[in-house]
């Protein structure tokens, strides 16, 4: 069976100058429908009909018969009906079986879409097929001045019926069918695209959607998170992963990690059952970039995430273990500095939560009068519980305290129902973190990401270390903004300096404030995509 592709590009477009020979993802628009075509198992022959030189270049290095077309055919007023039809005048269309029309205006459809529909269409026997994209909505039409709606009755978008629109990727016809005027035979059938292989490209917006899904990476994540490690790690990720144009797979091992960790999302989650059932995923899949946010690797775990995904990057976060070298990238936004040249530090780095970006800094104000007490997922420290011990004394009856316990703290609800004097309000897993935050005169924390939106926000701030790991994080000083009273500090130094924050001046807290808006905490995903994209 042979079946014949053509082509159709001309060099002009008013809309879009030199549309077909624009760069996309590195290689011309043309290039995509030629490649296409020249890849699939079904098609014997490529033609590319088009005036312009450099586009028969191309088709010529690429393998595919070239052919001239006059100028009178490269009119917008003449219809693809009759450019495939003259095509056919020196070519003899019965020696194929099927014709297939291909516009360089798709260049997003998959060489296994295409093959599909052709085997579809060779098994069915139809005469004709044609690519379409599902654009149901509510429709409306003019007439006389009147508007009318093309639906009697209106519902949820998503119950409407199907309604087609062609698309350029394909038109598949039995050659007897194709005239001046029509390419359309007895038995028709549509066959529906995916959402990004039915891109048309006709203008500007269309040329950078057509870019974001060409130029797409497969991602995967691994994370986990629990009472000892945190949750920093999963809500890290869930940013970085929104920052894609697709959907990661989010790895977490489930000896380590619950379900129930990662919330209410519809992040597509995939638990493993060891680090054996990992590596055989990923080999399995194969990805352009592989993140890990589990804190150290070890060298024997990245060389064996690299034997099953060679051609894969490989980006970690947090990570001071063996394994750091053998990373194309490691971000540590809790250091200041660096230690390798894959290695990147500091505040540029760090990712703020996007409901924090919503927010502006704090307004000092000459007196404290709300206290924020909030200590992560897991808090392993019982700093809440030393915390709540000293302000249930009557010296601090004249403070709101607004303490935040995560989801992770092992005696949460022992907490929860424990009673205490008015001005002590309890939150647990509360959603808008900005907004309780932004209430607040100042804070009592660990030394991890709280910190960091604790800045972003102009609150000073009170830290201690939750383990030693956390003694090394560099930002949470002096220098910055913070009190830091280490790991582990007594009773009496806690209760001495939150009493030192909440008798200090408004001057003084304004000069904690001016330390930590310094730093630029808005900008790290950008900084981080930027490095990763350029990998």
């Amino acid at each position: 069976m042979k079946i014949l592709a053509i082509i159709p590009a001309c060099e002009g477009s008013r809309s879009l100058p030199n549309k077909n020979l624009r760069i996309i993802n590195g290689k011309p628009m043309i290039y995509y429908a030629i490649r296409n075509a020249m890849s699939s198992h079904y098609i014997t022959d490529v033609l590319v009909t088009t005036n312009s030189k450099e586009i028969l270049l191309i088709a010529s290095q690429m393998g595919a018969i070239a052919k001239e077309r006059e100028e009178a055919l490269c009119s917008p007023a003449v219809s693809l009906d009759k450019v495939v039809y003259t095509v056919g005048q020196d070519i003899d269309f019965s020696e194929y079986s099927y014709v297939i029309t291909m516009q360089s205006i798709s260049p997003t459809l998959k060489v296994s879409t295409l093959d599909d529909a052709i085997g579809l269409c060779i098994s069915k026997d139809y005469d004709t097929m044609i690519s379409v994209t599902n654009r149901a909505n509510f429709y409306w039409r003019r007439e006389n001045h009147q508007v009318d709606p093309l639906q009697s009755t209106r519902m949820n978008k998503h119950s409407l019926p199907p309604f087609y629109m062609e698309t350029g990727a394909f038109l598949i016809t039995k050659p007897q069918f194709i005239t001046e005027n029509s390419r359309i035979g007895n038995r028709c059938e549509l066959y529906e695209l995916k959402e990004q292989e039915a891109i048309d490209v006709f203008s500007f917006g269309d040329l950078r959607q057509a870019e974001n899904i060409l130029s797409e990476k497969s991602v995967a994540f691994y994370v986990n998170g629990n009472n000892q490690r945190g949750m920093g790690h999963i809500y890290r990720v869930f940013q970085l992963a929104d920052e894609f144009f697709s959907k990661p797979d989010i790895y977490y091992d489930i000896h380590q990690t619950t379900r129930e960790m990662f919330g209410k999302t519809t992040h597509n989650l995939i638990p493993v059952d060891g680090l054996d059932d990992l590596y055989q995923r990923v080999k399995q899949n194969k990805y352009d970039i592989f993140i890990n946010d589990i804190l150290s690797t070890s060298a024997d775990y990245m060389q064996a995430l690299k034997d099953c995904n060679p051609d894969g990057k490989i980006i970690n976060f947090e990570d001071e273990g063996s394994g750091a070298s053998l990373a194309d990238l490691v971000f540590n936004a809790l250091y200041e500095e660096k230690i390798a040249k894959n290695v990147k530090v500091g505040t540029d780095y760090f990712i703020a939560s996007k409901l924090f970006l919503l927010y502006e800094p704090i307004e000092i104000r000459e007196k404290v009068t709300n206290v924020l007490v909030t200590f992560g997922g897991a808090d392993p420290q019982n700093y809440t519980d030393r915390i709540l011990q000293i302000i249930e004394n009557s010296n601090y009856a004249a403070i709101n305290f607004w303490i935040v316990i995560g989801r992770a703290k092992s005696n949460y609800e022992q907490l929860l129902h424990s009673s205490y004097p008015a001005n002590i309000n309890m939150l647990y897993n509360i959603n808008n973190m900005p907004e309780i935050m932004s209430k607040c005169d100042i804070a009592i924390t660990s030394r991890g990401r709280t910190g960091f939106e604790l800045a972003l926000l102009g609150i000073p701030t009170i830290s201690m270390a939750q383990n030693e790991r956390e003694t090394k994080h560099d930002f949470m000083n002096e220098s910055n903004g913070f009190i830091y009273l280490g790991k582990n500090p007594s009773d009496e130094m806690i209760e001495f300096s939150l009493g030192r924050l909440i008798s200090m001046k408004q001057s003084g807290r304004m000069e904690m404030q001016l330390k930590m808006l310094k730093k630029n905490l808005r900008n790290g995903r950008k900084h981080i995509m930027n490095l990763i994209d350029n990998l």
